[in-house]
């Protein structure tokens, strides 16, 4: 799902619902009436390693690539030493250390490092939290260059359903690009709200309606930078409304099948045949995760075709602001951050709790792509510095 935002989710999000007096039986009815998954649908989810929660929801399938392409491969070990909190360490026991399911490393487009813990391959799908963002944030920007939104269209006027009468309307989708929405739904995950805040977005088996009872805001939009995936979840309803598909339809036509992906991939939906969960719901393998990043490398091309325009790549290049979260404050830039402590413009990268990353170092032309099962927001600045250090000795 995100950044400052994950506390304790993770294996919490059940947690002592019991300890505060409803019953399991009475939480049922609860989230029956109020269309939230079910007691039995949580406690699946605690006992299933974060990577892998995606097939516990709807899905909608993203095939693979009509013409599938390798990426180019010339591997060596990872046999390097890398400076790691203060001391010096394997790289391979950083990797171990970080829960690492599966870890890869390009540069200048070809593939040099690999990495896998046992039982996991680089065409494991799994799950992307909120990488899943940096992706509808590619699908925005075609759709800016193509003209059919413009960072200054009101969510409302795509979607006027919506309308409040009140700040509401006002809400651009600049502003949701850069968590500037002031939306009042709480990032903030604690152990007996399950069915509310992003907690419920999540559970909720009703996205389209829990967000018309989620219109409220705590700032005028546009004012305050905040990172909040309500912000992404309106976003990617924007992307369907306009493109009149499924989200997961449309970025398998536009981005799936044009950068030639290996293998079949999944985005998680509120229910059968339902709307998909844009903030944190793609599900795919760390080697067509890697082919993100090298897009966005490339400065938006495959070969000669420009897929993603130049003038997007260079808008999600350029931090529009700071965003704070419990550990950092890095720059962001619709839906890519700017972690700091580099040369300006020189990296940026994709994140998803639990220690997911497409990151993209322009100066060395590095891309790297980590799945993991670590612990929420856990060690993000320690990791940004390893893969720089990757990076610069390539």
């Amino acid at each position: 799902m995100g950044k400052n935002d994950q506390g304790t989710l993770g294996k919490f999000l059940f947690g002592t619902a019991t300890a505060v007096g409803a019953s399991v039986g009475a939480l049922a009815l609860y989230a029956k009436k109020n269309n939230f998954q079910s007691p039995v649908f949580l406690a699946k989810y605690l006992a299933t390693p974060n990577s892998l929660v995606g097939p516990l929801f709807a899905l909608r399938r993203l095939r693979r690539a009509d013409n599938p392409t390798e990426t180019p491969k010339n591997l060596t070990p990872l046999d390097r030493v890398v400076e790691w909190r203060g001391t010096h360490q394997g790289l391979n026991q950083v990797l171990r250390e970080t829960e690492t399911n599966t870890f890869m490393v390009a540069k200048d487009g070809v593939v040099v490092h690999e990495w896998c813990r046992d039982g996991y391959t680089v065409a494991t799908p799994q799950s992307s939290w909120s990488v899943a963002k940096s992706v509808v944030s590619l699908i925005t920007g075609q759709l800016i260059g193509e003209k059919k939104l413009t960072e200054d269209t009101r969510l409302v006027e795509v979607m006027p359903e919506y309308q409040t009468g009140g700040p509401f309307d006002s809400i651009t989708v600049g502003h949701l690009l850069d968590m500037r929405s002031g939306i009042d739904l709480p990032e903030e995950y604690v152990e007996w709200k399950a069915y509310s805040g992003v907690g419920g977005m999540m559970t909720t088996t009703d996205v389209a309606n829990y967000l018309m009872r989620s219109r409220s805001t705590f700032a005028v939009p546009g004012t305050v930078s905040d990172y909040r995936s309500v912000d992404t979840q309106f976003l990617s309803m924007v992307v369907a409304r306009v493109e009149g598909e499924p989200l997961a339809d449309i970025v398998r036509r536009r981005l799936w099948d044009p950068l030639g992906m290996l293998d079949d991939a999944t985005w998680s939906l509120d229910g059968d045949d339902g709307l998909e969960k844009g903030f944190m719901g793609l599900n795919a393998s760390t080697r067509d995760f890697l082919k993100i990043g090298l897009l966005v490398a490339n400065k938006g091309k495959v070969g000669r075709k420009q897929v993603v325009p130049k003038a997007w790549i260079e808008r999600i290049t350029t931090p529009a602001g700071l965003i704070e979260t419990e550990n950092h404050t890095w720059g962001y830039a619709a839906q890519w951050w700017h972690p700091t402590g580099h040369e300006e413009h020189e990296d940026m990268t994709a994140i998803g709790v639990y220690g997911q990353y497409i990151y993209v170092n322009h100066k060395h032309n590095v891309v790297i792509a980590k799945n993991s099962d670590h612990g929420a927001e856990q060690d993000e600045q320690a990791l940004i510095a390893v893969f720089r250090e990757i990076a610069a000795s390539l």
